[in-house]
């Protein structure tokens, strides 16, 4: 079965000056990202990126991700409008290369036997990673006496609920 957003390429030699490439999701696949991920919406999801040799016969993609999503705040359940627009850095390895232990480094992707791999997975992913966990709407506050609990009733985990049940922690 096919990822929601799979672009299937090809690990090929691009020009040392890189070469600009744009992907783009349809509005199904933007639907189907959303149920994945456990929104309400994905209005738009799009990547822009230049495409470099990279050491070793690998490729370094560079760009930017864009979306529109729409999560439900975590205090009110409104529907909340996230916006993003963030850089990623991927390196795509060669069949059998061996990925690299630096932490620092690049998200890598290792291609198939056959030298593809799926850029849109790897894009998928990366939008992920970016969405607010905890999406709230403007204005939106806990209930009063939430966030000014007793120290002693911060080491209990269930104190907060017992606190918006109107019970002492």
């Amino acid at each position: 079965m096919l990822p929601e957003f799979s672009r299937r390429q090809l690990l090929n030699d691009p020009p040392l000056a890189g070469v600009g490439e744009v992907l783009e999701a349809t509005p199904l696949e933007c639907a189907a990202l959303a149920e994945r991920f456990g929104i309400q919406a994905l209005r738009h999801f799009s990547a822009r990126f230049t495409r470099k040799p990279y050491p070793g016969g690998g490729l370094l993609l560079n760009g930017r991700i864009r979306a529109e999503a729409v999560q439900l705040c975590v205090v009110s359940l409104e529907p909340v409008t996230e916006n993003l627009d963030k850089p990623f850095c991927l390196v795509v390895l060669p069949p059998e290369a061996a990925p690299s232990e630096d932490p620092d480094g690049p998200d890598e992707i290792e291609a198939d036997a056959t030298g593809h791999f799926d850029l849109g997975e790897a894009l998928a992913e990366e939008l992920s990673l970016s969405l607010n966990p905890y999406p709230r709407a403007d204005g939106a506050h806990l209930p009063v006496g939430l966030d000014d609990a007793p120290e002693e009733a911060l080491r209990n985990p269930f104190a907060k609920l017992a606190l918006l049940r109107g019970g002492k922690a």
